[in-house]
């Protein structure tokens, strides 16, 4: 059991029947009043995004997680396939589970697998990842004042702003956490 005081960032428990992880939280306390845990949570079942209220001192039911690698293989209609890298096994995961992270997925890629109580919960990509431009508009010499962006496709589909400098066949990094340019790669 862990209760109110040891709430961190990623910890995973059981409220109310439902397995939720820690998005974020503050601790708020008035003059005259209890202490109250205001936390943002995901449900992993369903991938919502909840906001609850907890009295200091609640206690809950730790749920164990557990990361396994996975490298990404294909699409099969709505789903996602991964290979398990210890057992060699495939598993498919709902692509609508992955949401924005599926634009980052290229065949071979390494993920960790995500388990809560023995089933996976979700896909954890890295924190970035190396995609090739193409397609993107020229960029004009002296059509800025500062830095100036412009709109790139990825080979994912993804669409993303990137500098004027950055051309079709460029590999850039991105950031997978927010779907921002990073930097041009130079292999």
């Amino acid at each position: 059991m862990i209760d109110t005081s040891q709430f961190k960032l990623g910890l995973v428990f059981e409220d109310d029947g439902q397995i939720v992880q820690i998005i974020n939280y503050q601790h708020h306390r008035k003059s005259q009043s209890a202490a109250v845990y205001r936390t943002t949570l995901r449900v992993l079942a369903t991938n919502n995004v909840i906001e609850r209220s907890y009295a200091s001192g609640t206690k809950f039911r730790e749920v164990p997680v557990t990361k396994r690698e996975k490298t990404y293989s294909y699409d099969e209609g709505g789903k996602a396939v991964f290979m398990d890298n210890e057992t060699y096994e495939q598993v498919f995961y709902p692509k609508e589970l992955l949401g924005p992270a599926a634009k980052f997925l290229t065949e071979n890629m390494e993920v960790l697998g995500v388990y809560v109580d023995g089933k996976l919960t979700s896909i954890e990509l890295p924190a970035n990842v190396v995609l090739t431009v193409t397609s993107s508009e020229p960029g004009v010499k002296g059509d800025s004042v500062s830095n100036m962006n412009k709109k790139a496709t990825l080979e994912t589909g993804l669409e993303i702003s990137v500098p004027l400098f950055v051309k079709e066949g460029d590999r850039i990094r991105v950031d997978t956490r927010n779907s921002e340019y990073m930097e041009r790669v130079k292999e």
